[in-house]
């Protein structure tokens, strides 16, 4: 069985606003591909159609060929496929162990076996030092980190990561960018990697994806899309230069 999440012609139409119209995309295992686009393209709403937080009008979901249309979020997460928020999304009130053995208990663990298996993913991830703080008081960068963490407990077949290098430095964003292509040589897992800077999402990525007002305008690998005119009209036009801009 081909191993893949996809979206198959999605659209989503809102009260007469069409925010995706027949997008199709797919994520492979063990690849890093990237969904780049202006604000307002549609890219948190195919997220949300992924991971079932939004309902598509047409089209359907595929997960390792078979489709989850109708299956709702938290049964999403069973079956393999992790995401993060663009605004975090932790539970501030506890710490960063806790946010990570909440998840590993949500997913049918033990409490003993999800705060063990939590040490060792903030240890994996080089972040064990933060276990014991109060998520609700993290830098902004270490809050993205910790959510990743989060994301990755139980080592998921797919995850998406919504806009995970948005206020990061450059150096922050390289060390980000490490991190993703560790998760997918070491998890195994397929990324999508949703963001605006440009020059990340053409370092990091096996494959990209170009949405703007809601349709897919070019796919391809990164050398395909830096030399794209579409992509150069629908970012500023016809001098842009995209490699190392945070669009």
């Amino acid at each position: 069985m081909t191993q893949t999440l996809a979206a198959d012609t999605v659209s989503v139409r809102f009260e007469g606003l069409t925010a995706l119209s027949a997008v199709s995309l797919t994520i492979p295992r063990e690849t890093v591909t990237g969904l780049i686009g202006p604000n307002g393209a549609g890219k948190t709403t195919l997220v949300n159609v992924l991971t079932g937080f939004q309902a598509p009008t047409s089209g359907e979901v595929t997960f390792d060929g078979a489709a989850i249309g109708g299956t709702p979020p938290h049964r999403i997460r069973h079956l393999g496929i992790a995401r993060t928020f663009q605004s975090g999304r932790l539970f501030s009130d506890l710490s960063v162990v806790d946010n990570l053995e909440v998840t590993g208990v949500g997913l049918g663990l033990s409490r003993r076996k999800a705060s063990a298996k939590a040490d060792e993913m903030l240890d994996w991830m080089g972040i064990g030092s933060l276990a014991d703080r109060p998520a609700g008081g993290l830098p902004y960068t270490d809050e993205r980190r910790v959510a990743i963490g989060r994301a990755l407990m139980l080592e998921p077949k797919y995850l998406l990561l919504d806009e995970p290098a948005a206020g990061m430095s450059s150096q922050e964003a390289d060390d980000l960018s490490g991190l993703i292509r560790r998760i997918v040589a070491e998890i195994k897992c397929g990324v999508l990697l949703i963001e605006h800077n440009i020059g990340m999402v053409l370092k990091t990525c096996d494959q990209i994806y170009v949405l703007d007002s809601g349709e897919i305008i070019e796919a391809g690998p990164p050398d395909i899309i830096k030399a794209s005119e579409k992509v150069r009209h629908a970012y500023m036009g016809t001098q842009a230069e995209t490699e190392g801009e945070v669009l």
